[in-house]
């Protein structure tokens, strides 16, 4: 994996722990970057060396996730099975799919299929096969109605 490509997949990786947090203890943006920024991009914590993430691709995503949550959300729950709503995704999954709808509607210089790629490897950092398909299943949905 080239040097870019691992930066890039440590930034969404983060980015995705970033909303998390966000979404969980409503963190101000600012101060979430900058703790992001001081202690856990290539920081080393607990034993485990993080990688170097791309910091300007990390504050894009972060930032255009939260900025744009409402319209993301709209299109997220428009993609899901009858029955489902956001309020049932469990609270990781739902920020790995607000980040990838986020770079599918606003990162044209992601292609669509490295978009996806990316995200159902965040997926398998926390979940099982299943969920991976999910999320396979919905961003593939939403790169077709975006794209």
């Amino acid at each position: 994996m080239k040097a870019r490509s691992k930066a890039r997949a440590a930034a969404r990786l983060a980015a995705v722990q970033a909303l998390y947090q966000h979404a969980m203890e409503n963190t101000p943006v600012a101060s979430l970057l900058d703790e992001f920024h001081r202690h856990r991009l290539g920081a080393e914590i607990d034993e485990d060396q993080y990688a170097k993430a791309e910091v300007a691709f990390f504050d894009d995503v972060v930032k255009g996730v939260i900025a744009r949550r409402d319209e993301i959300d709209a299109l997220l729950t428009s993609k899901l099975a009858q029955g489902w709503s956001i309020e049932r995704l469990d609270r990781t999954m739902l920020q790995i799919l607000r980040a990838g709808a986020y770079e599918l509607l606003a990162r044209p210089d992601v292609p669509t299929g490295a978009a996806i790629s990316e995200y159902l490897d965040v997926a398998h950092a926390f979940f099982d096969e299943r969920e991976a398909k999910f999320v396979n299943g919905v961003l593939d949905a939403v790169g077709k109605a975006v794209r």
